[in-house]
């Protein structure tokens, strides 16, 4: 067996998208709590798998399709280098080990959690990214759970402010892969992924118009109110940068298609990021 291609398969790239369990016990001011700690990390790790179940699945269903992808044509599945009939035993065999872990080691709602975000995302796979609107939706309710099983491991409530920055930004993110898609397919688009051509970059431009300063607005008004500390408010050019440089690297280079790319491989991004971090643990932790 290929550990190489099982491993790509997992997509561990896109894990980077499940730091959003940490959202709660970060802003909650309950970091440095060893216990809750640790259920986070358990909890992030599970996520992994969980979400690397739904990939796969994804990687089956599509295998067809992304043979026409100039990038996806590369992955395990439609490469060759692992068989359908592997990928569906492997990704059988993740599933039956989160829900083993997450009934052992974490509790009942937070392997809720886990099986909300399967289930739909087996909608998304066979239906729901084939209705346009409601395929960018559901990847953003992905993200809304994984803030949610963060705040079930935290237990804490967490800011509804920060639930709709976690819906805007994922939608941010989502609308930019579509556009991502539609520059780099052009007229195969719409045959490698058929809800392509209810969209067009006008149209997905149209919307950001209306998410992105939504997402700074709502980001605002968090740090207002912020219980923390009303110094949050010094943290709010860290994220203007973040979304003007997203949008650059869209637009220059097409890269906002994978949002872990855009971590890993700019710079000047992932160095927002961080101060970003480091600001925030400073003035919640330090009391500033």
């Amino acid at each position: 067996m290929d550990i190489k291609a099982i491993l790509q398969l997992m997509r561990p790239k896109q894990w980077i998208k499940n730091s959003f369990v940490f959202a709660a016990i970060v802003f909650s001011g309950n970091f440095l709590n060893g216990r809750l700690l640790y259920y986070n990390i358990l909890t992030f790790i599970i996520f992994c798998f969980t979400s690397s179940t739904v990939y796969i699945l994804n990687d089956i269903v599509d295998i067809e399709k992304d043979k026409c992808h100039p990038d996806k044509k590369k992955r395990p599945l439609p490469s060759g280098r692992i068989s359908k009939r592997t990928a569906i035993i492997f990704d059988i065999l993740i599933l039956f080990c989160v829900i083993f872990f997450s009934y052992i080691y974490l509790n009942l709602k937070i392997l809720s959690i886990f099986l909300i975000y399967i289930i739909v995302n087996i909608f998304y796979c066979f239906k729901l990214k084939n209705i346009v609107i409601l395929d960018v939706m559901t990847i953003t309710f992905g993200f809304v759970l994984r803030v949610e099983s963060g705040s079930l491991a935290s237990n804490v409530q967490i800011s509804p402010w920060l639930f709709l920055c976690t819906i805007l930004l994922a939608l941010f993110l989502a609308l930019n892969k579509r556009k991502s898609e539609l520059i780099a397919l052009k007229d195969k688009s719409s045959s490698h992924r058929k809800i392509l051509k209810e969209y067009s970059i006008d149209y997905i431009d149209s919307m950001l118009t209306i998410v992105t300063p939504s997402i700074l607005m709502a980001y605002c008004l968090y740090t207002f109110s912020s219980v923390q500390s009303k110094t949050m408010i010094f943290t709010i050019p860290f994220i203007l940068y973040g979304i003007f440089r997203y949008q650059y690297l869209m637009d220059k280079e097409n890269i906002g298609g994978k949002p872990e790319d855009v971590f890993f491989k700019d710079t000047p991004f992932l160095v927002d990021i961080l101060l970003w971090g480091i600001s925030v643990l400073i003035i919640i932790y330090l009391k500033l």
